[in-house]
Parts: C-alpha cells; sequence; structure tokens
C-alpha cells in the first residue's frame, strides 16, 4: 500500500518533466543546396526564367539554388523525376504548362509517367506567356490566310513545337482540324530548337512563345502569323489573334509555375510560396520576364492547382477529341 502511494506522489512530478521536456526542434529550411529542375535542354524560355527565379531565390533564402535540365518525352523524364524524389523541398520542379497534357498523349507506363493532379505539391503560378504562330519569310506567309492557302494548294506546310502534348501541339492540331489542313508537325526538345530550325528555314512554321522570337520579327528573319490567346497580347500588339482571323474556338496560351514532391512539407511550400510572390513584384524581374513575352501571374498554391486541373479536363478534352499523340 505504501509503495502505490509513494507511487501516486510521485506521477505528478514525472508527468511534469514529460510535458516541460523539450521538443526536439526540425532544421531550418533551406540548410543545403536547393534543385530546380527543367525538363527541357538550356537554351529556352523556361529554362532562362527558373534560372532568373532561381538566382533571386537564391539570394533571399541565403542558400545555393541550381538548375538542374533533364529533358526527353516531351518533359515527361524531367517531371516524373521531380515527382519520386525526396518530398523535403530541396527538389523543385519549374516548368510549364505541357506539365499537365504531355502524360495524356505519350502513353508510357505509370513507371516511366507521374500523377498529373495528385503527384505533386503545387507552390506557385509564376507567369502566363501567349503563344505565337511564326513562320520562315520564305514561304511567302505573312497571315494565317496565307498558310492555309498553301495547305490547301497541296503545299507542304510543317510546323515545330516544343514537345509532343504541349499547348504549341494542341493548338496547332486544333487549327488542322478547324482549317481543314494537315500541318505536319514535327516535335522538338524545348522552345529554343524549334526557334534555331524555323529561323534557318529547316522548318516552315513554328509555334512558340513570344520572348524567344520577337528579336527575329524586327530583324525581318521570322514572320509573326497569329496569337493563340484569345486577345492580342500588350507585349507584342501588332499581332492578330487566331479569333481575329476567323478561328473564333481555337484559344490556347501557357503558363509556368513551381511544383514540389507530394508530401513537401507545408511550411516549406508556404516559404517558398511567399518569397516567389516577393520576387514577382520586383520592377526588374517584371521587366525580364516581358523579355521572355511573359506576365507574372503569382497568387497561393491553389491558384496553380485550379489551373492545372482546368487544363487536365479541358485541354484532355481537346486532345481526346482530337486524337494527338506521338506521331
Amino acid at each position: 500500500m505504501k509503495s502505490i502511494h509513494l507511487f501516486l506522489r510521485a506521477l505528478p512530478v514525472a508527468l511534469a518533466a514529460i510535458v516541460v521536456a523539450p521538443v526536439k526542434a526540425q532544421p531550418a529550411f533551406p540548410v543545403k543546396t536547393i534543385a530546380v529542375v527543367v525538363a527541357y535542354p538550356p537554351g529556352g524560355d523556361t529554362d532562362a526564367i527558373a534560372r532568373l527565379f532561381a538566382d533571386r531565390l537564391a539570394t533571399r533564402l541565403k542558400q545555393g539554388v541550381i538548375v538542374e535540365n533533364r529533358a526527353g518525352a516531351g518533359g515527361v523524364v524531367g517531371n516524373a523525376y521531380v515527382g519520386r524524389a525526396a518530398p523535403d523541398g530541396y527538389t523543385l520542379l519549374f516548368t510549364p504548362n505541357p506539365f499537365t497534357t504531355a502524360p495524356m498523349v505519350m502513353k508510357l507506363p505509370p513507371a516511366s509517367s507521374y500523377d498529373v493532379l495528385n503527384g505533386f505539391e503545387p507552390i506557385i503560378k509564376t507567369a502566363v506567356q501567349p503563344l505565337v504562330l511564326v513562320a520562315h519569310p520564305s514561304t511567302g506567309f505573312r497571315a494565317i490566310a496565307d498558310m492555309v492557302a498553301a495547305a490547301r494548294g497541296g503545299k507542304p506546310v510543317s510546323y515545330g513545337s516544343p514537345g509532343a502534348g504541349s499547348p504549341m501541339h494542341v493548338v496547332a492540331e486544333w487549327l488542322n482540324k478547324v482549317a481543314g489542313i494537315k500541318a505536319v508537325h514535327v516535335p522538338y526538345r524545348g522552345v529554343g530548337p524549334s526557334v534555331t530550325d524555323v529561323v534557318a528555314g529547316h522548318i516552315a512554321t513554328a509555334w512558340v512563345t513570344l520572348g524567344p522570337v520577337t528579336q527575329y520579327f524586327q530583324q525581318a528573319r521570322l514572320v509573326p502569323l497569329a496569337i493563340g490567346d484569345a486577345q492580342r497580347s500588350s507585349l507584342s500588339p501588332q499581332i492578330p489573334t487566331l479569333v481575329e482571323q476567323g478561328y473564333r474556338d481555337v484559344i490556347v496560351g501557357a503558363w509556368n509555375g513551381f511544383f514540389a514532391p507530394r508530401g513537401t512539407p507545408a511550411a516549406v511550400v508556404t516559404l517558398l510560396n511567399e518569397h516567389l510572390n516577393e520576387i514577382l513584384k520586383a520592377p526588374d524581374v517584371i521587366e525580364q520576364l516581358a523579355n521572355f513575352g511573359a506576365q507574372p501571374a503569382g497568387g497561393a498554391p491553389a491558384l496553380l492547382a485550379r489551373t492545372n486541373q482546368q487544363d487536365y479536363e479541358v485541354m484532355g478534352r481537346i486532345i481526346r477529341e482530337l486524337g494527338i499523340s506521338v506521331e
């Protein structure tokens, strides 16, 4: 009986010791270099924008932030790599919107692909970019009507895109259908290589983002034919839209953003989102984005999640209706 009494007297002291025992603190983030994966080769606007954000993040986080290029399979290789990475915040994905659509057309086994809607933590939608159709001057094309007339007349017409399943691929095939033509798709591993080939005249036209080609308009080395958005871009207001040229239902744009592997701590996602939102407000960052044909977006992770979901539904329906797949 005495032993029980002594135990009961000691119990509050023991419990108090447990309560006041210090909780082991989690290490601050980041404590080592962060890798930002880009699923395309160096030289394109996605790579350049990623490096812009990486530099700014490194300054704000006081830690190294590097860009890793892991190209292949329309972006699936790099995206899947991040999806399988440790969810600790040290491997991030910076991607344009082919992230959402590429798995729909690549038809790879699950082990080689990724879960578009459930495999990642959205961090931030960083920017939006208009798509533009450009032609080599030797084609003689000055508007969509010229290209359509040539294709209908039996002249071979090709178009480059940054890869199967990209929004550039989708808008081109959509235009093919409604115009009743068959411009031949030439997929590349990113915007940069497709721009190089259309400037050299190896392909007749290319659907690309605006930033990498504006210099060639000024030099008369490329001719802009149309913008894929519903309205003209304030960055190049002289370029008419597909809507203006009679294709009112053909509207496709582009966006880019940051994702992390599923399960990355919410505190890490929040920290990165806050820093990137501040970076997007900097006047010189806004100016540099404009040089890439991009305009800042920003906002909460939920905005990127909604954009991804909407593209998955809308673009997925178009891909199925048009039968778009890897050639």
